[in-house]
C-alpha cells in the first residue's frame, strides 16, 4: 500500500497555499508519497452558484492537481455556522464543528493505505484528538516565522504568570532569541484576555506542545537565534517542546493569470523603479486610508503598482469612487491601480520591482526575501507587527511606517518612507541587506543546506514503519 501523509490547512489563501506547497516540497523530495490535502469550505459559500469562473486559488488547486498527481483535494462539506467569533478567528470554529468529517475520512484513508501522519494548521487543532484516538503521528505546520511560533507557544507561560491582561501589560520579553526590545504590545491586538478567542488560542498553542513535531517555514539565516531557543524549549518552561523542522523558505509559485495587465505593464518600465503597494487577501482599508495612500503615492513621485482591496468593496464602486478625484489621470504615466488581486510573486520577481509597502503577512514577506525585493512594513493584523519588528530590528530589509494610535498612516508619512526605500543612503543598505539575505534563502534550500537537512530528518520520521503521537 501507498504511504499516505494528509495535511489539514485552515482557511484562508495564505494557510492553505503555504500548506500546498509543503505536500509538493514533500513529494518533490520524496516521490514515494502520495499526499491528501483536506479543504474546508467557507461559511456562506453558495455551493449551487452556476457561475463557473474559476478564482485564483481554485486556477491554484487546479494546476497543481494537473501538474501533481499524487497530491489529492478533498473537500469537507459546508456547515452552518452560527459564529460568534471575529472574523479571523472562524476557521477555528468551522474546524471543530468538521470533526466527525475528519474522523470519517481519516478512517476511510487508513484502509486503503499506510497512513503515515497528520499535519495540522494552528487553526485546525482541533482535529488532534482525532488523529491521536485512531493512533496517527500527528504533526503541526506553522506558517510563520519562528519568533512568531516561539511568542504563540509562550502565550500559555505568559498568561499564567501575568496579573492583568495581556495587552495591558507593556512588559519587555527577555528571552533569548526574541529582539532584545520585544514587548507584548507586538502581540496580536486581538489578544483580549477575557475573549473567548484567547481561549482557542491557549488550548491550541498547549495542543501543538503535544505533537510529534512541530514544521515552520523559515530559515537559519534569518531566524537562527529563535529556532535555537524553540529548539531547547525555552519558550515552555513548563512542558516540553516537539522537534522543530525548519523547512523554509517555502513560497507559492505563480498562479492565476494577468487579466489586468500587471505583467504588461511592468515590462515597459525601467529595472528596479516600481514600488509595489499590496497588503494580502484581507488587508483592506477605508476611503479615507485609501485617499492618503493615493496622496502619499503622488508625494513619493515614484513609479507604482497598486493593489487596491476596500473595506467597501462592492462591484458597484470603481476605482474613480474609491480614490481621489483626478488621481488616476494624473498618475496613468508613472503609476498602475487594479481592483482586488493581481499574481504577486509574478510581480515581485519582475526586474522593474524596486520596493514592496507591505502588510507583513509571512507568505509575503518570504516572496520579498526570495527575490531580493526591500520593504516598508505596514502591519495590519494576526502577527504582523510581530513580523514587521524581524523585518525592521533583526533582518533589516525593511524601513518602519510610523502610525497613529488607532492604525491610521498619512499620506506624507508613506510618500516620505517610500522615497528613502528607494532614494537613500539608509534604503541602498537595506537593498544590499536583503540581497544577501536572498542568496542565503536558496543556499537554505540547496542539498546539504539547512532547510534541506531538516526536510531529511522529517522524511525519515515519516517513513518510520511506527510512529505514535506523544500523549
Amino acid at each position: 500500500m501507498k504511504d499516505t501523509i494528509v495535511l489539514y490547512p485552515a482557511l484562508g489563501s495564505g494557510h492553505l497555499m503555504s500548506m500546498v506547497e509543503l505536500g509538493k516540497l514533500i513529494v518533490t523530495q520524496h516521490p514515494s508519497f502520495s499526499i491528501t490535502i483536506l479543504i474546508l469550505t467557507p461559511p456562506n459559500k453558495n455551493t449551487n452558484n452556476k457561475d463557473t469562473t474559476l478564482s485564483p486559488q481554485e486556477h491554484y488547486i487546479a494546476s497543481v492537481s494537473a501538474t501533481f498527481p499524487s497530491i489529492s483535494f478533498h473537500y469537507i462539506p459546508p456547515i452552518s455556522l452560527p459564529t460568534k467569533l471575529l472574523t479571523h478567528f472562524i476557521t477555528f470554529e468551522i474546524a471543530t464543528q468538521s470533526n466527525h468529517h475528519v474522523d470519517n475520512i481519516l478512517q476511510s484513508i487508513s484502509k486503503t493505505t499506510n497512513l503515515k501522519a497528520v499535519i495540522l494548521d494552528f487553526f485546525t487543532y482541533s482535529a488532534y484528538q482525532i488523529a491521536t484516538k485512531l493512533e496517527i503521528s500527528t504533526y503541526f505546520y506553522y506558517t510563520s516565522g519562528a519568533i512568531a511560533l516561539a511568542t504563540f507557544l509562550y502565550l500559555p507561560t505568559l498568561h499564567q504568570n501575568a496579573k492583568k491582561r495581556i495587552q495591558d501589560l507593556h512588559m519587555p520579553l527577555r528571552i533569548p532569541g526574541l529582539p532584545k526590545n520585544f514587548t507584548t504590545d507586538d502581540y496580536p491586538d486581538e489578544l483580549d484576555s477575557e475573549s473567548d478567542e484567547f481561549k482557542i488560542l491557549l488550548e491550541s498553542a498547549k495542543t501543538m506542545t503535544k505533537s510529534v513535531g512541530i514544521i515552520v517555514n523559515t530559515f537559519d539565516a534569518i531566524e537562527g537565534k529563535a529556532l535555537e531557543s524553540l529548539n531547547k524549549g525555552l519558550f515552555v518552561p513548563n512542558g516540553t517542546t516537539p522537534t522543530i523542522f525548519s523547512i523554509g523558505p517555502l513560497i507559492t509559485s505563480s498562479y492565476g493569470g494577468d487579466e489586468n495587465g500587471c505583467l504588461r505593464w511592468l515590462d515597459l518600465q525601467p529595472s528596479k523603479s516600481v514600488v509595489l503597494l499590496s497588503f494580502g487577501s484581507m488587508g483592506r482599508f477605508s476611503k479615507a486610508q485609501l485617499k492618503e495612500i493615493a496622496l502619499g503615492l503622488e508625494k513619493s513621485e515614484k513609479r507604482f503598482l497598486w493593489i487596491v482591496r476596500s473595506e467597501l468593496d462592492s462591484e458597484e464602486l470603481n476605482l474613480e469612487d474609491l480614490l481621489p478625484e483626478g488621481f488616476l489621470e494624473r498618475t496613468k504615466e508613472n503609476g498602475m491601480v487594479v481592483r482586488n488581486w493581481a499574481p504577486q510573486g509574478a510581480i515581485l520577481s519582475h526586474d522593474s520591482i524596486g520596493g514592496f509597502v507591505t502588510h507583513c503577512g509571512w507568505n509575503s514577506v518570504l516572496e520579498a526575501v526570495c527575490e531580493g525585493v526591500p520593504m516598508v512594513a505596514w502591519p495590519l493584523y494576526a502577527e504582523q507587527s510581530l513580523n514587521k519588528v524581524i523585518l525592521v530590528e533583526e533582518m533589516k530589509v525593511a524601513l518602519e511606517l510610523n502610525k497613529s494610535k488607532d492604525g491610521f498612516v498619512s499620506g506624507i508619512e508613506l510618500g516620505d518612507r517610500i522615497k528613502e526605500l528607494m532614494d537613500s543612503y539608509k534604503g541602498n543598505e537595506i537593498r544590499q541587506m536583503i540581497f544577501k539575505t536572498k542568496i542565503s534563502s536558496k543556499e537554505a534550500r540547496d542539498q546539504n543546506g539547512s532547510s534541506f537537512v531538516d526536510l531529511t530528518k522529517l522524511i525519515q520520521l515519516f517513513k518510520q514503519k511506527e510512529t505514535t503521537s506523544s500523549s
